[in-house]
């Protein structure tokens, strides 16, 4: 399989539907399993990374992937969306672009006598936001209806999205040059956010070698097309969530709202993220239930980049790891419910 080009502009508006036919699938539940398998074979990313992208998706959100250049965000990304068997677009973020380059526009047409609409990029099931800090906040506001409803409204019409909808973007958080911080509101919409550090030794050696035989993403196995991922959605929303779980999440969440060094704590949006993430992973994990280890692992991801921080934590640089050190902190004072 050869290695796809870089888009010539900003937008890749050459949509590309995967075409190879992916095995079998037994049931919904094989399909999480198997997403993590194809993604660790090709990818030197760590494995708490690669499940937190698949449970990410399993849950119906959206995922930020935020850390230095060149650790791998955009090829994650990417090779998640080869492992789908659905429609994929990627934009490239700059700061030129316009709303209408993602949304779409309205075109007339003198044939009919009539506007026809001309969908953008946003219209695909995965949609890789590479660098998406690049856009100027005008750009970034058109995401917000897109991740959020779920569909776009241009020119008074209202147009779904896709299902399954899955928006996986990258930004680089120490390059401020030329880039616009997402807006609090925006960051409210990725269901978790995480990094991912510099691989080990052994691992970076690997990458060298390995790269003189293949690409990566060469190696990425089609899992399932769009039917199987909607089945696995529905099946992760029936999974059960007890009411000493609920409290459990309710408590955390409502704890940041009250600690020191906190401006502006989770939003209940953000407990809602956290019961649905606790799910997914019960689901991945073959369970029907969740359990407070689910929701005690997903806590930093989901609620720290929803944390606005004060002034006393310090400057811009470094303040999601102040964020995770806030989560954990609460997480370890926050009792655990017994069956």
């Amino acid at each position: 399989m050869p290695i796809e080009p870089a888009p010539a502009s900003a937008v890749d508006a050459t949509r590309t539907t995967v075409a190879p036919t992916p095995a079998p699938i037994k049931t919904p539940s094989d399909i999480p399993a198997r997403i993590a398998a194809t993604l660790r074979e090709a990818l030197s990313c760590p494995d708490d990374v690669v499940e937190l992208a698949v449970v990410t998706f399993a849950a119906g959100g959206h995922l930020l992937l935020e850390d230095v250049p060149g650790v791998g965000k955009t090829t994650l990304a990417r090779a998640f969306a080869r492992a789908i068997n659905a429609d994929v677009s990627r934009i490239q973020f700059t700061p030129d672009m316009l709303p209408g380059d993602l949304t779409g526009v309205s075109v007339w047409s003198r044939r009919d006598e009539r506007f026809e609409f001309h969908p953008g990029p946003l219209f695909a099931n995965i949609v890789i936001a590479d660098e998406i800090n690049r856009a100027n906040p005008k750009t970034q506001s058109a995401m917000l209806e897109a991740m959020s409803e779920r569909q776009v409204s241009v020119d008074g019409m209202t147009h779904p999205l896709p299902d399954p909808y899955f928006v996986i973007a990258t930004q680089n958080p120490i390059e401020l040059e030329g880039t616009y911080p997402l807006p609090e509101a925006q960051l409210d919409r990725f269901m978790t956010c995480t990094t991912f550090g510099y691989p080990d030794a052994a691992a970076e050696s690997a990458m060298l070698t390995a790269e003189d035989w293949f690409h990566p993403l060469d190696r990425i196995r089609r899992v399932c097309d769009a039917r199987d991922a909607a089945a696995m959605r529905a099946a992760v929303r029936a999974v059960t969530l007890e009411r000493a779980v609920a409290d459990y999440i309710v408590t955390i969440v409502r704890a940041t709202r009250d600690h020191d060094g906190v401006r502006y704590g989770a939003s209940p949006r953000a407990g809602l993220a956290l019961a649905a993430m606790a799910r997914a992973r019960a689901y991945a994990d073959g369970r029907a239930y969740v359990l407070p280890d689910d929701v005690r692992v997903l806590a930093a991801p989901v609620l720290a980049h929803r944390l606005v921080l004060d002034d006393a934590f310090g400057a811009i640089d470094g303040a999601m790891a102040r964020a995770r050190d806030v989560i954990a902190d609460i997480v370890r004072a926050t009792p655990v419910p017994r069956a």
